[in-house]
């Protein structure tokens, strides 16, 4: 049975006139239940992420920052949003849920979270709406508890995985793929075990056609035995802040290339949804769904 990571707390109300789209957390689970795709036994509440497992990954110094409340303007500036004990409570949620979805993918192949793909949240600092970074945290704890020896991360989010390179720079258990805008966010990027940057208006033909001839051979160079996927849709023409020009029914071709190609090797693999910024929600909505509806349909 497909298990998704889902707390109320996902929900969290930034103050009014905020930009960044908190809503799809909750409509997402309201549109999968209604149209069937999934039903409440699918949705588990995942727990709090300890402060030990947090310094696996994250610093110290940049935890009692978070922990405290002790960002300097600049640095939640960076962030993105205001910055509060709440707020900091759902990052550790989320990463707890990101974890568990990993834990479910070993028994039966495939998790996702609801939220997730934190993917610009460095070992020292957050960034880019990122406060703590889930799938690092979450392929840190498998490392650790032996429970994966080689870990692929897929970074599809239209931006370049940045704090996830950073932190995997020195790690050769983990291989950090990002394939994203080139000229996009952020400006000044890290580098990744491999990166592919992808000029703006890149439509669905060329941009399937480098994931087709990219994905087979990461499988066969890295031999992953778990792979985190991050599935951002601002990858989509309607995105706001994207520049590539994907439609949807492209960026569910490109989840059903990632998807049957873990299925296929046998590789378990936790889903984190990332970033979508399209200017009307039912377009979120409904590329965010299609994930949920092929993990359902080539695994279940």
């Amino acid at each position: 049975m497909l298990k998704i990571a889902y707390a109320p707390i996902y929900k969290y109300n930034l103050p009014e006139g905020h930009r960044f789209p908190m809503e799809k957390y909750e409509l997402l689970p309201e549109q999968l239940l209604y149209e069937g795709s999934v039903e409440e036994r699918n949705f588990f509440s995942p727990g709090k992420l300890s402060e030990e497992v947090i310094l696996w990954t994250h610093d110290q110094a940049y935890w009692n920052k978070l922990k405290f409340q002790q960002l300097t303007r600049k640095e939640a500036r960076a962030i993105g949003f205001p910055i509060s004990s709440e707020l900091v409570l759902r990052g550790r949620y989320i990463s707890q849920g990101t974890i568990e979805c990993a834990l479910f993918a070993l028994e039966d192949g495939i998790s996702l979270n609801i939220a997730g793909g934190t993917h610009h949240s460095f070992s020292y600092k957050g960034e880019g709406f990122c406060l703590l970074n889930d799938i690092a945290i979450a392929a840190n704890y498998l490392l650790a508890r032996a429970l994966a020896k080689k870990i692929l991360v897929i970074d599809l989010d239209v931006h370049q995985g940045n704090g996830t390179a950073q932190i995997f720079a020195n790690e050769q258990r983990v291989f950090t793929f990002s394939m994203h805008g080139e000229k996009n966010y952020p400006l000044r990027k890290e580098k990744s075990d491999l990166d592919i940057g992808l000029p703006d208006g890149t439509e669905d033909e060329a941009y399937l056609a480098v994931l087709r001839e990219t994905l087979p051979m990461l499988i066969d160079r890295v031999r992953p035995d778990f792979i985190f996927y991050l599935s951002g849709v601002d990858v989509l023409k309607t995105d706001k802040l994207g520049r590539l020009h994907l439609s949807l029914e492209g960026c569910r071709n490109r989840d059903r290339i990632t998807l049957k190609l873990a299925r296929k090797n046998e590789i378990p693999i936790a889903v984190s949804m990332g970033g979508g910024y399209s200017a009307r929600i039912k377009h979120i909505i409904e590329a965010h769904a299609n994930t949920f509806r092929l993990a359902q349909e080539i695994y279940f």
